[in-house]
């Protein structure tokens, strides 16, 4: 199938998902609204871009990471994008066309066009963080990989040969002690603490009954807690063809709470009705009651089985509460419309927040993952506040920026990539973190393909 084909018929390859072909470095870019003076800093968000034709069939997952980063300053801003030249990804520059397969094909690559090389791209895609002076972009298959602030590859990082295996796309900083708690999962969860000096301090393994999907985790002051859900992967038979991952609703739903410091034994599992959360908003404890807002689905589904159809379309906001005393927990639907990409103001990551924020659908039906709004959750009172970007456009993930002068939860700004789908630009909106009012709208020199996640970072 020739690229041109591949574009008509892959809706994750055409319209605002299509990859760009370009790498840009533009020292100005069109502003309407003002740019705060104290947003000093880099919006950099990652995402899926494949360089070349695909192989055969592509999931979205698969696409090689892209950076674009904004840089603000001053009330200025510029913009530029770098893919992430991982390993396997120089491999196909140098041979001149993909070679590798991904999540919706079985397919590995002729071991001497590799030539030594990894039998598995890590296509380093789907988030990007910062701690201890390091800028990584992550994918779960494997290791962080390393850029430099103006987003130059370095390699990938293993910090300093104590890490191995795979990295949580999800990791959680915690702003006030400086760690990072990050996992790996497969046939067992890997869990770490990184200290704040970037040393793997904390390391445990836990065994699983079953290789199972666990996108996101989450952490409280004094816990971490992981979701055991029946998403299973089926490693021997996707290389005969069949699909990755299936969901096997009869194993059921677990949530395994740990603490943050604990070893394999300390865990203790939880079960709770079948579902599935891709992203968590956040979670904190109040001695052994456990708090956790995610959005939450029936079941998960991402594309790769015939029966299911994209499962990020029915999630909402859910409210999951542990009581460790009793081993037992409850599920409470706190989210009106259907949304996913919560996120919430760094410094209370782990710790109780009142405010959260959900990419959402405004008219209350889903298509894919083209959200058009971003919706503001007062988790005290349960008011609901919703941005809608405009009647044709296409938003991202919410990301929070807080003022640096500011004391209040909401004090700051949210940054959001937004792509008018008829006119296949993309603007950075930012909007005030208290009202959702617009503050400027920074109009990009290129189109954005959709992607997943970002931060907000300072030197």
């Amino acid at each position: 199938m020739t690229l041109v084909e591949n574009l008509r018929n892959d809706p994750y390859l055409s319209g605002a998902y299509a990859p760009v072909a370009n790498e840009l470095d533009e020292p100005a870019v069109f502003v309407t609204g003002q740019i705060p003076e104290a947003l000093h800093g880099l919006y950099l968000r990652n995402g899926p871009n494949p360089m070349f034709e695909p192989k055969s069939r592509y999931h979205i997952f698969d696409g090689d990471g892209m950076l674009h980063g904004v840089y603000l300053e001053g009330g200025q801003a510029r913009y530029r994008n770098r893919w992430v030249r991982s390993e396997g990804l120089a491999i196909e520059t140098r041979v001149g066309r993909a070679i590798y397969g991904g999540m919706a094909n079985g397919e590995f690559p002729d071991p001497a066009e590799v030539d030594g090389g990894p039998p598995i791209k890590n296509a380093a895609n789907t988030n990007v963080v910062r701690h201890h002076g390091r800028t990584l972009c992550l994918w779960e298959g494997g290791l962080p990989t390393e850029v430099s602030w103006e987003l130059d590859t370095i390699g990938l990082h293993d910090f300093d040969g104590r890490y191995s295996g795979a990295f949580s796309a999800h990791p959680k900083l915690d702003a006030r002690t400086g760690e990072m708690c990050t996992f790996g999962y497969g046939l067992d969860i890997g869990y770490r603490v990184i200290d704040p000096t970037g040393q793997v301090v904390h390391s445990v393994q836990i065994p699983l009954e079953r290789p199972v999907m666990m996108h996101d985790f989450v952490m409280t002051q004094d816990y971490v807690v992981f979701l055991n859900a029946p998403a299973v992967f089926n490693f021997a038979g996707f290389t005969s063809g069949e699909p990755m991952i299936s969901w096997q609703p009869e194993h059921g739903t677990r949530l395994g709470v740990l603490p943050r410091r604990g070893n394999a034994d300390d865990i203790i599992w939880i079960e709770i009705d079948n579902c599935y959360v891709f992203h968590f908003l956040n979670a904190w404890n109040d001695g052994t009651t456990i708090t956790i807002d995610g959005s939450r689905l029936s079941r998960m589904d991402i594309g790769l089985e015939e029966q299911g159809d994209d499962g990020g379309a029915e999630g909402t906001l859910h409210r999951f509460t542990i009581d460790l005393a009793t081993k037992t927990a409850t599920t409470q639907r706190i989210g009106e419309l259907p949304g996913d990409f919560p996120r919430v103001a760094p410094r209370f990551e782990g710790y109780q927040n009142r405010y959260g924020y959900v990419a959402t659908f405004s008219n209350g039906t889903a298509t894919m993952a083209e959200f058009d709004s971003v919706t503001k959750h007062d988790l005290v009172t349960g008011a609901q506040q919703t941005y809608v970007y405009g009647p044709h456009h296409m938003a991202g993930e919410a990301v929070f920026a807080p003022d640096p002068d500011g004391t209040a939860e909401d004090d700051g700004w949210l940054l959001n990539y937004v792509t008018d789908k008829t006119t296949l630009e993309t603007a950075l909106v930012i909007l005030d973190a208290h009202d959702l009012s617009v503050t400027a709208e920074i109009r990009l020199p290129g189109r954005v393909p959709f992607g997943f996640h970002g931060n907000w970072m300072t030197k």
